[in-house]
């Protein structure tokens, strides 16, 4: 079946994820390290609590500033969508819900920050700007990034995000899993193994539910952690994201097939000069794009049991995804 747009909610849902984004940029901004040290909004625990604190920065500043260069550059900030949108769903504080979002973000952006590196992917673009490795180098851009990761999980962890230790030690093993060997990091070891050798479609598909898949997956996960959701509704959130994310990645490969680098804010093409492995390159482009409206249209199908009220934008995401052109 082909997903149909609609109009309205496909609007609806743009001004949702352009509302969520302002908010989310204005949250990392406040909370992220400054490279100056005035006014430094550094998350620290006292007595469990965050804190807003002043602190003197010597050559460390340019780690700082690298993070912030990465995290403030723009992007589409999806998986923090989803995890504002799904806190949403089971009424959780809008703080509470941008911090964690935040934290999804600042694992993301490392993760691109580190895929980007002459050793990994060897990207000089991203969003439309020069990539951290190229602006600050390459030892700096790899500090900023395990930063990032760091800064994530001391978030996760802070009693702001959620009162209950057990939730917050949910959280932190549960975002840990998903950006580790079991999840986005293997995902990628297999992204570059792939380049040697020829993948099955299935092998295909498990590299990018490994590599794109579990941070949307668990992007959902933790908006319905925040608000104690039940398993079943939280295992709902997390099939359709599974779905969602294959459907991007699918959508991605197109995009590197089809598209322009002013479309994308990135080369293109690249896949196919570095032997990538993808269902686009395994199932051809026709193929491929009906898989991508296959799997939103099974994403959809996982929001059934909700009242369609509150998940109107997680259903007009999953027809966004197949049809965007960034």
């Amino acid at each position: 079946m082909t997903v149909t747009l609609q109009s309205t909610a496909i609007l609806d849902m743009h001004a949702s994820l352009e509302e969520v984004g302002k908010a989310l940029e204005a949250k990392m901004d406040e909370i992220l390290p400054r490279p100056d040290g005035l006014e430094s909004n550094i998350i620290s625990l006292h007595d469990g609590h965050m804190q807003t604190q002043s602190s003197s920065v010597g050559d460390e500043g340019i780690v700082m500033e690298a993070m912030r260069y990465a995290s403030l550059s723009g992007g589409k900030r999806l998986r923090p969508f989803l995890t504002v949108t799904c806190a949403n769903i089971f009424g959780v504080s809008q703080h509470a819900a941008l911090l964690a979002a935040s934290a999804i973000e600042f694992i993301h952006t490392y993760s691109l920050v580190h895929d980007d590196l002459p050793a990994m992917d060897d990207d000089d673009l991203r969003r439309g700007k020069p990539s951290c490795h190229v602006k600050f180098g390459e030892a700096v851009a790899i500090l900023a990034g395990d930063a990032l990761q760091a800064f994530a999980f001391q978030i996760l962890s802070s009693q702001e995000v959620h009162s209950d230790p057990y939730v917050r030690c949910e959280l932190v093993r549960t975002v840990a899993k998903a950006a580790g060997a079991n999840g986005l990091v293997g995902g990628q070891m297999l992204d570059l193994a792939a380049e040697k050798k020829h993948l099955s479609v299935d092998e295909i598909i498990r590299l990018q539910r490994l590599k794109t898949g579990e941070i949307f997956a668990v992007s959902c996960e933790v908006g319905a952690m925040l608000g104690k959701a039940a398993p079943n509704l939280r295992n709902a959130l997390r099939r359709y994201a599974h779905d969602l994310g294959l459907a991007f990645q699918i959508t991605d490969d197109l995009l590197d097939a089809e598209g322009t680098r002013e479309e994308t804010g990135k080369h293109v093409r690249k896949d196919e000069q570095r032997g990538k492995a993808t269902l686009v390159k395994e199932m051809g482009i026709d193929r491929a794009r009906a898989q991508a409206q296959t799997l939103a249209q099974q994403a959809i199908a996982h929001l059934e049991v909700f009242d369609t009220k509150h998940v109107r934008h997680l259903q007009a995401l999953a027809e966004y995804v197949v049809t965007r052109k960034q």
